[in-house]
């Protein structure tokens, strides 16, 4: 990690070598051209002492230097951004706590082996390749505490993998146009025990963890001295959430067991099954028809579906509304997604659902030169424009509407 450690220290020094380039005023108008216009030049970054971990940053861009636009996240929304900023007009850095983007379609199919992790992960380096050879472009791994709108100015703390390799250290990062592309996280509704217990299927980690889990629990079952009932326990396998991605997740499960478990775990093979749990119908946000076909397949694959909702999760066990205790081995939760604890923490417009509110060009009108796009984002109730769900889909219809009004309106 002592490359990491460097690169925050250097990262000053590098920003005020930047070669000096003019702004081209022929430059064809793209995607997002309302981020880049009118930039402010006028903030200033306060630089605590060394002693509390404290790196200088970037500071304000100087005239005749490229304007600087920060991204806070390193999504669907922020990547596509990045893909499409013309870098030798603009710098772009990039603030995320990961330094990847996750094909989130296709994740349930690395937990049983179906595609491998790094099919799935497209390093933000190689969608973006300026930040990785540009002098004035960057990408920090770090997280976003504190947005200093007046200012122009994000306080961020870097992520690094515990304080006996590097402790975590704080900078700043002076910006003419920020983007917020937070994204959302996964909802728990504030059920006990969630956190502790359940897997989460957003992220590379969460499937690599369910993988680790489904086949150390098969090891386990075939172990000499262990119940019927552990068995039975150890390889139920409970998703929570009849969505997209529970349904998906559930049908992929039920292939892997039907395929692989059968032949290669022939010991335990009559006790492993999946239960999937609704509170509703699975897949209620779509046709009828495709509702009645998705559970005429998952019944098919001996996928058991169960109308209830959760109240409680322990260790070893799921308790429904209704008294029902339901034991697993393996709990995945995929009940839907909710505003990020910094979308939470901003002091900026809301739209319902907690979301960071939007007018019609993405721009967070409380505030000069801040957007926000993505699933951290909707539109204010004053704009007449519902609040879209986080779907691939309804992501490009908004950005495309996006880009039209911008576009006609500069």
């Amino acid at each position: 990690m002592a490359w990491f450690r460097s690169f925050f220290h250097v990262s000053s020094t590098k920003s005020s070598s930047i070669k000096h380039r003019y702004l081209n005023p022929s430059s064809p108008p793209f995607l997002f051209t309302s981020l880049l216009q009118h930039f402010s030049t006028e903030s200033t970054i306060q630089t605590p002492s060394p002693n509390d971990h404290h790196y200088s940053g970037l500071g304000p861009t100087k005239p005749g230097e490229k304007p600087r636009m920060v991204v806070l996240g390193s999504g669907w929304a922020g990547c596509r951004l990045m893909k499409g900023i013309d870098t030798s007009i603009y710098d772009i850095v990039c603030v995320s706590p990961r330094n990847h983007m996750v094909f989130t379609p296709l994740l349930a199919s690395t937990c049983v082996g179906t595609l491998e992790f790094r099919s799935v992960a497209e390093p933000v380096g190689r969608i973006q390749p300026a930040i990785s050879r540009e002098p004035g472009c960057f990408f920090f791994l770090a997280h976003c505490k504190e947005l200093d709108a007046d200012n122009h100015v994000v306080h961020c703390e870097t992520v690094t993998d515990g304080e006996n390799t590097m402790k975590p250290g704080n900078f700043s990062i002076s910006y003419d146009k920020l983007v917020i592309a937070a994204g959302a996280e996964a909802s728990t509704f504030g059920i006990h025990g969630v956190k502790e217990h359940a897997v989460f299927l957003r992220e590379v980690h969460d499937a690599q963890e369910i993988r680790r889990k489904l086949l150390l629990n098969l090891m386990l079952s075939d172990v000499p001295g262990i119940s019927e009932e552990e068995k039975s326990r150890l390889l139920h396998c409970v998703v929570i959430g009849g969505g997209p991605t529970g349904v998906e997740f559930s049908g992929e499960l039920s292939d892997f067991i039907i395929k692989d478990v059968h032949q290669r775990y022939a010991h335990v093979k009559d006790y492993i099954h999946v239960t999937l749990i609704e509170a509703n119908e699975i897949l209620s946000s779509f046709d009828d028809r495709l509702r009645q076909y998705a559970t005429k397949q998952l019944t098919k694959s001996g996928v058991r579906l169960v109308h209830g909702i959760v109240k409680d999760v322990q260790l070893q066990k799921v308790i429904l509304n209704d008294g029902t205790e339901v034991p697993y081995g393996l709990l995945v939760w995929s009940t839907g997604v909710g505003p990020s604890p910094l979308t939470r923490s901003l002091q900026l417009p809301k739209s319902s659902g907690g979301r960071i509110g939007v007018d019609e060009w993405l721009r967070v009108p409380s505030v000069q030169d801040v957007f926000a796009i993505g699933d951290c984002c909707g539109f204010l109730e004053s704009t007449g424009k519902p609040v879209l769900p986080a779907l691939a889909q309804d992501a490009r219809t908004r950005l495309q509407s996006g880009r039209e009004n911008i576009l006609g309106a500069y």
